[in-house]
């Protein structure tokens, strides 16, 4: 199944029903006066939040979402049915935005959460509704009221707790495949994963969800190569594990570029906890390796993991480290929102 987290949809709320124009006419009954009926309510377009789904492709090969049309009142005093609501269903992490692709109208993080785009046109009233002691048998009634319309953007951003990061080939695919029972497509050349990938991993008894997204180069923030549109895929995260090989000959070069590219792209990305590793030692002798770690150092200011995805070597220790990270983000969350007391205030 094709990967896609971004989509542009057309949603139109139903029209309402005309009011109906009707008088009562009965054996014996002299002046059976109005009983035109009112019409129903257009239908609502609404999303929902659905378990199952991981992918916005439903909304490849269908753009346009109508809902139905509220049926005319009648006589007899009958209200018409309401039109039949158009439900769009998405994956957790899907948001909404407005034509401008800027205004959010929605998030979903739930599964079963709902929100009402746009509803649907009331209702006209039957001629019954205008009857008065001075206008006994009135011969109008109202039309529905027009639903409305607009187009929306729905993007995906993966609900993971940790986000793989760095360049093209820097080992990110094979980290995935390592510790997960994720089989992203691996191979030597540059951008070979071209979609994100998730994989669920297990460290001692406790499990954690992974997203590798495909590899940055300088200039991603001005769309050179893949660009940086897969970086939203992360935004979600509590932490980053950053991966630079240490085959490449300017490691410091490498970890700078990505930093970069986070910053340019803002949301949050460049101030998030971050766990920095040089990968690919198994291809290292000693010397390059404690060199091209110490220059990761001064590059980064921050301690420097040296791993393998290949061979396994210190794999485990990083999952523990990520373990580690959202416990203390989990506990300072839990601390604010105790010390938090804007709800209790009393308003008037």
């Amino acid at each position: 199944m094709k990967f896609l987290d971004q989509a542009k949809v057309y949603i139109r709320a139903g029209n309402g029903g005309a009011g109906s124009i009707a008088f009562r006419r009965e054996k014996f009954i002299e002046f059976g006066g109005p009983n035109g009926g009112n019409g129903g309510r257009g239908g609502d377009v609404i999303v929902e939040c659905v378990d199952g789904l991981n992918t916005l492709i439903d909304y490849r090969y269908q753009q346009h979402f109508k809902a139905g049309t509220g049926t005319h009142g009648m006589g007899q005093n009958r209200t018409g049915a309401d039109g039949e609501d158009a439900v769009l269903r998405v994956p957790v992490g899907t948001q909404i935005f407005e034509e401008d692709g800027e205004t959010l109208i929605a998030d979903f993080t739930e599964v079963g959460q709902r929100a009402i785009l746009l509803e649907g046109g009331n209702g006209g009233f039957g001629n019954a509704h205008f009857k008065t002691s001075t206008n006994q048998s009135p011969r109008r009634a109202n039309p529905g009221l027009v639903g409305e319309e607009k187009w929306v953007w729905l993007r995906l951003k993966l609900i993971a707790d940790a986000g793989l990061v760095g360049l093209p080939n820097a080992g990110k695919s094979t980290f995935l495949s390592a510790v997960t029972a994720a089989r992203p497509k691996i191979a030597d050349y540059p951008f070979t994963t071209l979609h994100p990938g998730l994989g669920v991993v297990r460290a001692g008894e406790r499990e954690f969800v992974l997203a590798d997204i495909p590899g940055l180069i300088e200039g991603a923030s001005e769309g050179a190569g893949l660009g940086d549109r897969f970086l939203g895929h992360v935004e979600r995260c509590g932490v980053l594990i950053h991966l630079v090989d240490g085959t490449q000959d300017d490691v410091a070069s490498a970890y700078k570029t990505i930093r970069s590219e986070l910053d340019a792209y803002g949301g949050g990305l460049v101030g998030k906890e971050e766990i920095l590793c040089l990968n690919k030692i198994d291809a290292l002798d000693d010397e390059a390796r404690k060199s091209k770690k110490r220059a990761l150092e001064k590059a980064s200011g921050a301690e420097v993991h040296v791993i393998s995805g290949v061979t396994g070597k210190n794999v485990e220790s990083i999952l523990f480290s990520v373990l580690a990270v959202l416990d203390h983000n989990a506990e300072n969350a839990a601390r604010s929102s105790k010390f938090d007391t804007s709800k209790d205030k009393w308003v008037p």
